[in-house]
């Protein structure tokens, strides 16, 4: 794989607010997002594949579902990549994140080509001309497409959220199993509330009306990677690869605002004992351009 071209965090943050033209103290991206506590609880075989202490014993949880664009202003009705970020607070005071969004797949593995990817999106005009520069970029968007990524759904309670990136699960023999995650929904058309939400806010309004009748629930499935499965691209797709339900991350509650005493981040390189990184391009940039981020909504 050809090495990504280099981007510098500060420009490339520069470019996406621009983009979006977000207030400097919201998130580059995911600017408009609430919080939720919760809980996760492993199965027995997430705990036969990896040590990591979260998937042994149930652990509370962040959650926070969003939106993707940079402008907190723009109203849930518009389509858009929806977000469901998840800390795990593990019991000996570590945590480690992962950060899904609705689109299954990603669209190239350098930095550079995301960031040129985000602005034309902004643009109805550009986007088509942006992919006929870049026609590998096209199969990933065309698999968004049919699952629905960039929609209006009716509930964050509905939804499917793809964390992208591979990581590595070392069991206590110390042997490493590569694993994908994606968050998918119990809830079914049949337990939507009674009263419709068409508001700017609607998709929150809705779960928080939604958890005050009762939890929230996704299932943690993992796809086990297998010979031939590359977990050091964002792009690639591990075809035929064996899935298995790793837990439950049960929703109870909305929370008040959680930086009201700084930023919270959610960064997908932060991991525990047990769990490793890959060499993912865009998983490696993604801290560096948080850091950035962060620094100017302080």
């Amino acid at each position: 794989m050809p090495d990504p071209t280099p981007l510098d965090p500060v420009a490339a943050i520069d470019r996406l607010r621009a983009a979006f033209g977000g207030p400097a103290a919201h998130r580059t991206l995911h600017a408009k997002g609430r919080f939720y506590a919760g809980t996760f609880t492993p199965t027995a075989e997430a705990g036969a594949l990896g040590r990591a202490r979260h998937l042994h014993e149930p652990t509370p949880v962040l959650v926070r579902w969003s939106n993707a664009g940079g402008n907190a202003a723009v109203p849930d009705p518009k389509p858009d990549i929806r977000g469901m970020s998840v800390k795990f607070r593990l019991t000996d005071g570590t945590s480690t994140d992962l950060l899904g969004q609705t689109s299954p797949r990603f669209p190239t593995d350098d930095p550079e080509e995301f960031v040129a990817m985000t602005e034309a999106s902004v643009h109805k005009l550009t986007f088509p001309l942006f992919l006929a520069r870049h026609p590998r970029m096209v199969p990933a968007i065309v698999a968004g497409v049919r699952g629905k990524a960039i929609s209006s759904p009716v509930t964050f309670a509905e939804t499917t959220f793809y964390p992208i990136h591979a990581y590595g699960w070392l069991d206590a023999g110390g042997r490493r199993t590569w694993v994908r995650y994606s968050f998918v929904p119990t809830a079914t058309k049949a337990d939507r509330l009674e009263r419709r939400f068409t508001g700017p806010d609607r998709l929150f309004e809705e779960i928080a009306a939604r958890l005050d009748r009762g939890p929230v629930t996704h299932e943690v499935r993992v796809q086990v990677a297998g010979e031939g499965h590359d977990p050091h691209s964002a792009t690639s797709v591990w075809k035929g690869a064996r899935e298995l339900v790793a837990g439950r991350i049960v929703v109870a509650e909305a929370l008040p605002d959680q930086e009201d005493a700084g930023p919270v981040v959610f960064d997908p390189t932060r991991v525990v004992d047990g769990v490793e990184l890959s060499d993912d391009p865009i998983l490696r940039y993604r801290p560096v351009a948080y850091t950035e981020s962060v620094s100017r909504r302080g």
